[in-house]
């Protein structure tokens, strides 16, 4: 009985962890979609700033309570730094393209990010990718290109910003991986302090007085992405990160969703093909790698 009652204490928190792992991922899409309406009035910088300003009043107590001390000792600061700048730019990046673009362009081309980590973990981490793999970053890649539409006019200033932040994102998973002994609370306060101090030198060059209900709706950016990224860890801790990191794509279908209901958009025929072919292949290296090597934690990240 001792056996079976621990067996079932396993499936029953992988459930969880999928469930949580389901719910974070709709509060990172509505955290995307609440920016999206924002970025139609104000400048990426204020709304940047003000994101970052509500997480700093949640995080601040947990990150004391959790032990301030381990905030300030931390390994190779380099690689923090750099983490906190990829992490600033990628979220500009994001906010900048979705202004312009679809909520569903704009995640499909984020969710290329698992093909350029896949792509680079050979040359930053000495990782081994074997040939299959190899195949499914090409076919990826192809998806992208797809995406982008059949002529070089596809190739928008919106479009080659969401690239370069999926770009971005890759390198700070890339970075994570190689920060493991730094506790997601540090790393968590730390980009976010890389978003505030953005936020603090863009935000008074396109200034505008917010409203009440716009205010609050920036306040609420920041939270919802604060707690959608304590579900995720959460998850991460109930469920093995090789059941979690496939359901990141879901990200896709509230982005349809949300989307639709909030802005009118779908997709056009191209996007579409290259998400299919894009999420093919991520999900084909994901199990390959889990495989080969096994699926890191770090693999499961939010997107903005």
């Amino acid at each position: 009985m001792t056996v079976l009652a621990a067996a079932d204490r396993h499936r029953n928190a992988i459930v969880l962890g999928v469930m949580l792992m389901l719910l974070g991922d709709f509060m990172f899409s509505l955290n995307d979609a609440i920016g999206k309406w924002l970025m139609g009035t104000y400048g990426v910088g204020q709304v940047l700033l003000l994101r970052s300003l509500a997480a700093m009043v949640v995080l601040v107590p947990l990150a004391w309570s959790a032990g301030a001390a381990g905030l300030f000792r931390l390994e190779r600061p380099g690689l923090q730094v750099a983490r906190a700048v990829l992490s600033t730019l990628e979220i500009v990046l994001f906010y900048a393209a979705v202004a312009s673009l679809p909520l569903a362009d704009v995640m499909t081309f984020y969710l290329a990010a698992p093909i350029w980590v896949a792509a680079l973990s050979p040359f930053v981490l000495g990782e081994k990718v074997g040939w299959r793999r190899w195949s499914a970053i090409v076919i990826g890649f192809v998806g992208v290109v797809v995406a982008l539409g059949p002529s070089s006019a596809s190739l928008s200033l919106p479009a080659l910003l969401s690239i370069a932040g999926s770009f971005a994102f890759a390198m700070m998973i890339l970075l994570s991986r190689q920060l493991r002994a730094t506790s997601d609370t540090a790393l968590v306060f730390w980009q976010t302090i890389g978003a505030l101090v953005a936020g603090l030198v863009i935000a008074p060059f396109d200034w505008i007085a917010p409203e009440g209900g716009d205010l609050m709706l920036m306040g609420l950016l920041g939270v919802v992405a604060l707690a959608a990224h304590m579900l995720i860890n959460r998850a991460l801790k109930l469920a093995p990160a090789a059941v979690i990191a496939p359901i990141q794509y879901t990200l896709l279908i509230w982005a349809l969703i949300l989307g639709y209901l909030f802005f009118g958009d779908l997709p056009d025929m191209y996007t579409a093909i290259g998400a299919v072919i894009i999420v093919g292949a991520g999900l084909f290296i994901f199990e390959r790698q889990k495989k080969t090597t096994g699926v890191p934690k770090e693999q499961v990240q939010d997107i903005a």
